[in-house]
């Protein structure tokens, strides 16, 4: 019997599961490279750090997933988590701020694998203006809407100080980009229909530095 298809649920999935995901469809991705065909939820649990209950419970958000006695058919079960998080369905993505971490992300080749296109970057530098990257010129910034105006943006990725961010969260929400990718470090409040995830690199490597000294006494 081949595995339930799940069906996709749009409110009330707690957000651990949904930050749980990922490292599903990656772990999954890292057996199908292997040729491995299968794998029970106590296997996939041992792998991940979680329960095999935990799991089954966050699949169970989004339908009826393997058989009891036989696992999870691996192929399948990464192609569900991957509809579910919306892998490969061609995101058109901008960038603004052309600096080392926005070029870090330009650069980064697993996004076009999963489907995520930068199409365009901006940035108010003069001398970075008319650059290219990847094939892909760099704009100015005061250009943004106008191009907002002719394309329909899935995400908007924000690699800016921080002063600039607010500004140009703005200028995205406002031209109807649907989620904001922000690096910028401060944080930033979306506005009805917006998606925003906010990314805090520094802050994540305190978190490390405290387990890291934790480990240690």
């Amino acid at each position: 019997m081949a595995q339930s298809k799940g069906r996709v649920k749009s409110q009330g999935i707690p957000v651990g599961v949904i930050n749980r995901l990922p490292h599903y469809y990656r772990y999954l991705s890292s057996l199908m490279a292997r040729d491995v065909e299968r794998i029970s939820s106590r296997e996939l649990a041992s792998k991940l750090g979680v329960t095999a209950s935990q799991i089954r419970q966050d699949l169970s958000y989004f339908g009826c997933f393997g058989q009891p006695g036989y696992g999870y058919r691996v192929q399948e079960l990464q192609a569900e988590i991957g509809k579910i998080l919306g892998v490969n369905e061609n995101m058109h993505m901008v960038l603004v701020g052309a600096g080392n971490l926005g070029m870090a992300l330009m650069k980064y080749p697993n996004f076009r694998r999963r489907g995520f296109y930068i199409r365009a970057i901006f940035d108010s530098d003069i001398n970075k203006i008319g650059q290219e990257v990847e094939g892909i010129e760099i704009k100015p910034v005061s250009e943004l809407e106008k191009y907002l105006s002719r394309f329909n943006v899935d995400i908007g990725i924000i690699a800016t100080p921080a002063g600039a961010a607010p500004e140009i969260a703005s200028i995205f929400m406002n031209g109807g980009v649907k989620g904001i990718w922000n690096f910028a470090p401060v944080s930033l409040n979306p506005e009805e229909g917006v998606v925003i995830e906010n990314v805090h690199i520094s802050e994540s490597l305190m978190t490390l530095s405290y387990k890291v000294k934790e480990k240690d006494k």
